[in-house]
C-alpha cells in the first residue's frame, strides 16, 4: 500500500472515530438529562458494566490524547515537545482544516463501500 493510500485511510478512519465519538458525546448527553426523572434509566446507567465500559473509553481517550498532543508537536516542530496545549483557536481552525480537506475524500470512500458492497455476498 503506497504512503499516501495509507495515510488518506487513517484520515478516514479518524474522521469516522470523530464522529463516533461525537454521537456517543450526545447519546450521554441525552441519557444525562433524562434520567433524573427516570428511575430505570437512572439505575441502568449506574450500573457496573456502564461504569466499566464508561472508564475504558475514558482511559482510551486519555491515552490517546496523549498521544496526539506529542505527536502534533513533534511533527509540526522537529523539536523538543513543551508541555503547553494549544490556543483553542488554534486547534478548531486546524479541525476545519482538515475536515474541509478530507470531507471530499470521505465521500469518495463511502461512494467506494457502496459499489464494493454491492458485488459482496451476504455473511
Amino acid at each position: 500500500m503506497a504512503s499516501n493510500e495509507y495515510l488518506d485511510d487513517v484520515h478516514v478512519r479518524m474522521l469516522r472515530v470523530t464522529e463516533d465519538l461525537r454521537a456517543i458525546q450526545q447519546q450521554l448527553n441525552c441519557a444525562a438529562m433524562q434520567a433524573p426523572g427516570d428511575p430505570e434509566l437512572m439505575e441502568a446507567l449506574a450500573r457496573l458494566p456502564e461504569i466499566e465500559s464508561l472508564e475504558v473509553l475514558k482511559s482510551a481517550l486519555d491515552q490517546m490524547r496523549h498521544f496526539l498532543f506529542f505527536y502534533v508537536q513533534v511533527m509540526t516542530t522537529g523539536s523538543e515537545v513543551e508541555d503547553r496545549p494549544a490556543p483553542k483557536k488554534l486547534q478548531s481552525a486546524q479541525v476545519e482544516s482538515l475536515l474541509e480537506k478530507y470531507t471530499s475524500l470521505s465521500e469518495a470512500v463511502l461512494l467506494r463501500h457502496f459499489a464494493n458492497s454491492k458485488n459482496r455476498k451476504p455473511n
